[in-house]
């Protein structure tokens, strides 16, 4: 029993000596020591915003697609958004909300952030334009990878829908 008292205590001892300060022994070869400097910025530095894709302002970009021109007069032609609204609501309400983002953006204001080019050609081309334009890249991105669907719609439909947004 003495003997296992004497070996405890010695195991004790060992313990307290190796859990004691260490010296750190330099080794031999190369090193690095690393000073923090005050221009030096923490890891965790916060994000800068990004303006959303379907915030974001570009009046060149024409898109990619069959309309290169559209001219809008000054005036609002109020048949044509009429006929516009009727297409929109048969064929775009599904997806899109005016004043809320549902399935995709929503599209009052959207002549004030994009070409008409651009818009009719996102409504005709959309498959061409999520694949090639950056733009409609960035949306699809933001909208959850949903595509926007063709609707099969003629120039002329596009185009009361683009006259229709004018009044939105």
């Amino acid at each position: 029993m003495k003997q296992l008292i004497k070996n405890i205590v010695f195991l004790l001892a060992l313990l307290l000596i190796g859990c004691g300060e260490k010296e750190e022994k330099k080794k031999e070869g190369f090193s690095v020591t690393r000073q923090k400097t005050e221009t030096e910025k923490p890891a965790s530095t916060p994000a800068t915003e990004v303006t959303k894709a379907s915030e974001r302002i570009d009046l060149t970009n024409k898109g990619l697609g069959p309309v290169t021109s559209v001219t809008l007069n000054p005036e609002i032609d109020q048949a044509m958004a009429s006929t516009g609204k009727e297409v929109y609501d048969k064929m775009c309400l599904a997806c899109h909300r005016i004043g809320k983002k549902f399935i995709g953006p929503a599209p009052n204001g959207i002549l004030e952030r994009r070409t008409p080019e651009w818009v009719m050609n996102m409504i005709l081309n959309p498959e061409q334009m999520v694949k090639e334009d950056p733009l409609a890249k960035d949306l699809l991105v933001e909208f959850n990878g949903s595509p926007m669907a063709n609707q099969g719609l003629t120039e002329e439909q596009a185009r009361a829908v683009l006259e229709y947004f004018r009044t939105l």
